[in-house]
């Protein structure tokens, strides 16, 4: 009995074998591929009409298919909705570029996310920055100074030494927060980023897209904190020398539809931002407009040629806006 069940089940496996290799080559309908309902438990919650929200529920999406109808002197440009849906203009949005103190964006989430507010931070030699023309804060090495103080000095006068502050109470060291500013990038998504450094000063491997700009201002946007500052128009900054000196700095704002240098659109309030500039970024913006109905979106200008052309394409942008 025991020798049939083995025959038996040697014939079965030989059949078997042969069917499988007498379809090979051959297309053959495969009934349910891809299971909808199978895939759904994973979203849901265990609970009729309960489900977990997408990753990208809140994200605008865009195409990479260029839709401007106008000459831009801009390599890049956008405008996103930032309650979600697709892109209202795109430019050249994955395209790898140069963030200059764009950059700084990311900084304030890092230093938001894990500082705090009241934070007495003393500043180390890292501050100490010599590049020619590098905007700054003004802080120097032994300088104590509150965290909040520190954002402001790092929006409002892109202080590339207030970043280096920031880095180093933060991370430690400017090595380690800039690991964990490239950890940040690739968890909100912003995969075409990365960072060398906390300021944007130029370096071969830092580097962002106009799309993954828009992702790290609309993760900026999550934190009050961060609207707060760069919709301040003027700030002055309290704090103590390294012999306990105090010392004062006051910093105003440099987006020219801040400050009236430049006209906004009817319809559109701006309600912040951050600009960027060096000679390999060109000159660059982010900014954030509201509608008068509420409505929110992101725009960015990358590398436009001169700062009259960079302010000439986002008004050139934003006026697409439907208001």
């Amino acid at each position: 009995m025991a020798g049939n069940v083995q025959i038996k089940h040697a014939l079965f496996c030989f059949l078997a074998a042969a069917l499988c290799l007498a379809g090979c080559g051959k297309k053959t309908a495969v009934e349910q591929p891809y299971s909808f309902g199978e895939r759904l438990e994973a979203f849901s919650g265990g609970e009729t009409g309960v489900y977990y929200p997408g990753f990208a529920e809140n994200l605008c999406v865009a195409s990479g298919i260029n839709n401007t109808d106008t000459g831009l002197t801009a390599e890049a440009a956008g405008v996103f909705d930032l309650s979600g849906g697709t892109a209202l203009l795109e430019e050249n949005v994955f395209a790898r570029m140069n963030p200059a103190s764009t950059t700084k964006i990311m900084t304030a989430i890092l230093a938001l996310k894990y500082g705090e507010l009241s934070d007495l931070v003393t500043v180390t030699d890292d501050a100490v920055i010599t590049e020619a023309g590098s905007s700054m804060a003004g802080v120097k090495p032994g300088d104590r100074i509150s965290l909040e103080d520190l954002l402001y000095g790092l929006m409002i006068p892109s202080g590339n030494d207030a970043a280096n502050a920031i880095a180093v109470h933060i991370g430690g060291s400017i090595e380690n927060f800039v690991a964990m500013m490239n950890e940040e990038a690739a968890s909100i998504g912003a995969t075409a980023t990365h960072f060398a450094n906390a300021n944007g000063l130029t370096e071969p491997d830092h580097y962002t897209t106009a799309y993954d700009l828009y992702l790290i201002f609309h993760e900026a946007l999550k934190y009050d904190m961060f609207r707060t500052v760069i919709g301040t128009l003027a700030h002055t900054a309290l704090y103590s020398d390294g012999n306990g000196n105090p010392k004062s700095s006051t910093w105003g704002v440099s987006n020219y539809y801040m400050n009236g240098k430049t006209e906004t659109p009817d319809g559109l309030m701006v309600f912040g931002g951050k600009t960027g500039t060096t000679k390999a970024a060109g000159y660059c913006l982010i900014m954030g407009s509201r509608t008068d109905d509420g409505r929110e979106f992101a725009s960015v200008i990358m590398k436009a040629d001169s700062r009259d052309a960079l302010y000439r394409d986002m008004t050139e942008i934003i006026s697409k806006i439907d208001k």
